[in-house]
């Protein structure tokens, strides 16, 4: 039984919500190529993660446009890890929302999104 309350002990105290002083950078690239393209990723130890890249198409000409596409995590006050996958280019902001087990994403959330 003891054994059990241990257990339960630090299974909660892992779960519980970090300080986010004591969040750290676990990750942090950066590569800027110019004008034409550029990409980044960084992860912390509350499990926000960020990637993404972008460049420029049609260089030269009067269709010349960028094109970012990326994603972006972090863990809800529910314990649930929510991702976003995104592509920006003519077509505007385009994102794709999925989560991870034991939670529903606010409809709050979809609506900030998709404008």
């Amino acid at each position: 039984m003891k054994l059990f309350v241990v257990f339960a002990l630090v299974a909660a105290a892992s779960c519980a919500p970090q300080n986010p002083q004591d969040v750290q950078i676990l990750r942090y690239d950066v590569n800027n190529a110019g004008i034409d393209s550029y990409n980044f990723a960084w992860e912390l130890s509350d499990g926000t993660k960020h990637e993404e890249q972008g460049q420029l198409k049609n260089i030269g000409t009067e269709n010349e446009s960028s094109v970012v596409q990326g994603q972006y995590a972090w863990v809800g006050p529910d314990g649930v890890q929510y991702t976003v996958t995104y592509i920006a280019d003519e077509n505007g902001f385009q994102p794709q929302i999925q989560q991870g087990p034991g939670g529903a994403v606010p409809s709050a959330v979809v609506a900030s999104l998709l404008g």
